[in-house]
């Protein structure tokens, strides 16, 4: 048995929502990170009441980073694909 599916008027503004959170999240995210990694621990520890090392810290903030990034690569190529590929009515 197939699950119902969901009507045409509602996909886009699904598909939007998605779309601006793929863009929305990761760009916040690169504009509130912290510069220093001593920053980044501090906020680790308030956050979750784990210690962290300044060092570790420099990893995390590097690696949030980079997921960030990858992120927005990732939303910018499908965004251009989608463009491209879109068929003409």
């Amino acid at each position: 048995m197939n699950a119902p599916r969901a009507c045409a008027a509602c996909r886009p503004t699904g598909r939007r929502a998605a779309g601006f959170a793929g863009w929305a999240l990761p760009t916040a995210a690169l504009a509130l990170m912290p510069k220093c990694p001593a920053c980044v621990a501090a906020y680790v520890a308030a956050g979750t009441g784990l210690a962290v090392s300044v060092p570790a810290a420099a990893w995390l903030r590097t690696g949030a980073i980079v997921l960030c990034v990858a992120s927005l690569a990732l939303a910018t190529a499908t965004t251009v694909r989608r463009h491209f590929t879109r068929k003409e009515k």
